[in-house]
């Protein structure tokens, strides 16, 4: 069962405010020039990423090559996390941190408060995704706290979801739930209901082994999530569907919502969810006493779990994180470099003061015995 962690993609931290249909994004595209052009190809990656995610690629590249070469920082950035969504929606998580890490960077030296919040929140989907859950619950409550005190509710909903699916990996449903409705209220209140509490309920019914009540739960989150065309989040709760069925031995309309699930994963290029969906195919041929077809889908999931969640991925993040670490303690041994460096200005200029001070009783000295010596 899986959840869907919400991704923020910081975009419109560039360009807030900004929600003209891609049509008008297009348009605009043809005439921006500088930075403008560079939060504009963000943008439109915004608008793609969970339609057209090829095409939303290639536009924050496009940024990320504009954004060098005018030294656009605050748009490098943007891209940069951008970027690490699209390589964590295709299941390559060592890429996506590696890019989330160099946004994190970027925005931590512009002091970007709302930039740090977001990529911190995206660090933390990947140690979820990891199970790293030690790792995500430090990303997921440093962000909530940052939005909390920017009082910015989409993503306070963002992070409430976040928190919930950790809670629920750790089997603590009760804050799970709590989490989750407290999202899905702050979202009533805002006038606008997304659809990943209402999964993420669902997947606590399901576990609960309530399946008529997560079934309730799937379906509202599918309408909404057709309705803001979420294409990903759509996937998702098809994958769900797909496996509540299969454990209430519907087979044939589990195999329905899995088959359609897999068909979007592909065109999505959405790949960090094909393993939970080929060991859910497995299970349901298994069920239906379809042995052969079982075991072929539990080799590929064998496959794709491994290219997602291998040692090699591990410890590429790993590598990273010791790399980030070590960064961090150069940029301290700097600032201690640049401390004993004015200490040491200013105790040449104390040494200077009193030389100067020295040299100048010294003359006044000798003027006073040259005007003793004439006036003798």
């Amino acid at each position: 069962m899986r959840k869907p962690f919400l991704i923020t993609v910081l975009v419109f931290l560039v360009f807030q405010g900004f929600s003209s249909p891609t049509d008008s994004l297009e348009n605009l595209l043809k005439t921006a020039t500088g930075e403008l052009k560079v939060k504009t190809l963000n943008e439109l990656f915004r608008a793609y990423i969970n339609s057209d995610p090829v095409k939303a690629i290639g536009y924050t590249r496009e940024a990320l090559m504009l954004g060098s070469e005018i030294n656009d920082l605050k748009g490098m950035a943007a891209s940069y996390n951008n970027l690490g969504v699209a390589y964590r929606n295709q299941g390559a998580l060592d890429k996506a941190l590696e890019y989330y890490l160099i946004s994190l960077r970027i925005y931590e030296n512009l002091k970007n408060v709302e930039g740090v919040a977001t990529t911190k929140n995206n660090i933390g989907t990947i140690y979820s995704l990891k199970k790293d859950y030690g790792q995500a619950m430090k990303y997921f409550e440093e962000s909530y706290q940052q939005f909390s005190q920017l009082n910015d509710t989409p993503k306070i909903i963002g992070s409430l979801n976040n928190l919930g699916n950790l809670h629920s990996d750790l089997q603590l449903y009760e804050q799970a739930l709590k989490f989750y409705s407290q999202a899905s209220q702050l979202s009533e209140r805002a006038s606008k209901i997304y659809s990943d509490p209402l999964n993420n309920i669902g997947n606590l019914y399901f576990r609960q082994g309530n399946y008529q009540r997560a079934v309730d739960y799937y379906m509202r989150a599918l309408t909404l999530a057709r309705k803001e065309n979420n294409q990903l989040t759509v996937l998702n709760i098809m994958a769900n569907l797909g496996e509540v069925y299969s454990k209430a031995s519907q087979g044939a309309k589990a195999q329905l919502y899995l088959d359609s699930a897999m068909q979007l994963c592909k065109d999505l290029q959405a790949y960090v969810y094909e393993p939970q969906i080929l060991k859910n195919m497995a299970g349901n041929y298994s069920k239906q006493g379809k042995t052969k077809e079982a075991y072929d889908m539990m080799v590929n999931y064998d496959k794709a779990k491994e290219k997602i969640y291998g040692e090699e991925s591990s410890r590429k993040i790993a590598q990273m994180e010791i790399a980030l670490d070590l960064q961090e303690r150069e940029k301290e041994v700097d600032v201690l470099k640049k401390d004993a460096i004015i200490r040491s200005l200013e105790l040449r200029n104390t040494r200077m003061v009193i030389t100067i001070i020295v040299l100048a009783a010294i003359v006044a000295l000798a003027l006073v015995n040259l005007f003793l010596y004439r006036k003798r």
